[in-house]
């Protein structure tokens, strides 16, 4: 149960964890499309993220796949970029909820992030034998940080547009440009060429 507890919180340390915010932007960028009446794609959208997330980081672990750190480091911004620039073309048809392009993105960028953890991980659970239940018990805790950071994007969302008259489509386009900022100033900073 100590062990459980240890891997668990790693997990939701992993993505509460401020300094490294790129994972928030992520699941902002994701989530920002989406309201509480959405909410079965939003817990798909969290889930598939975790599991592409811990697909990659169980490739790695098990010593799989093994890619150079600089070019993941680049690739998540850019996949925080790619989701923020659909929304932003989309806005329009994700504010009527007719979009589910994220619930693609959750799974095949959650790849990519798995694979910037990957070095970490690697580390903590060391030359164990069994990986398994420390990754299961790590993607449990990164899947109940995911749910109670767009919990807070719901939140927020749904204040603006009940109590503030902010409109959907503004959500969506303010925040997701709000979020592109923040990615492209990443992609400058960890150019690996």
């Amino acid at each position: 149960m100590e062990d459980f507890i240890l891997y668990f919180k790693m997990g939701l340390y992993h993505v509460l964890d401020f300094s490294a915010y790129d994972h928030i932007l992520f699941l902002v960028v994701l989530a920002v499309v989406f309201s509480f009446n959405q909410f079965k794609k939003v817990l798909w959208l969290v889930t598939l993220f975790t599991l592409g997330h811990s697909i990659t980081l169980a490739l790695s672990a098990y010593g799989i796949v093994n890619i150079k750190m600089a070019l993941i480091e680049f690739l998540i911004p850019l996949t925080i970029f790619i989701t923020g620039v659909i929304n932003v073309m989309t806005a329009k048809k994700s504010s009527l909820g007719k979009e589910n392009t994220n619930l693609v993105f959750a799974l095949l960028f959650g790849l990519i992030h798995g694979l910037g953890f990957s070095n970490y991980f690697k580390m903590m659970v060391g030359k164990e034998e069994d990986k398994l239940f420390p990754l299961v018990e790590f993607a449990l805790g990164i899947e109940a940080a995911q749910i109670i950071i767009v919990l807070g994007i719901l939140i927020v969302g749904t204040i603006l547009q009940n109590f503030f008259r902010v409109t959907r489509r503004d959500w969506i386009l303010v925040c997701s440009s709000i979020v592109i900022g923040f990615a492209i100033q990443m992609m400058l900073d960890r150019v690996f060429w």
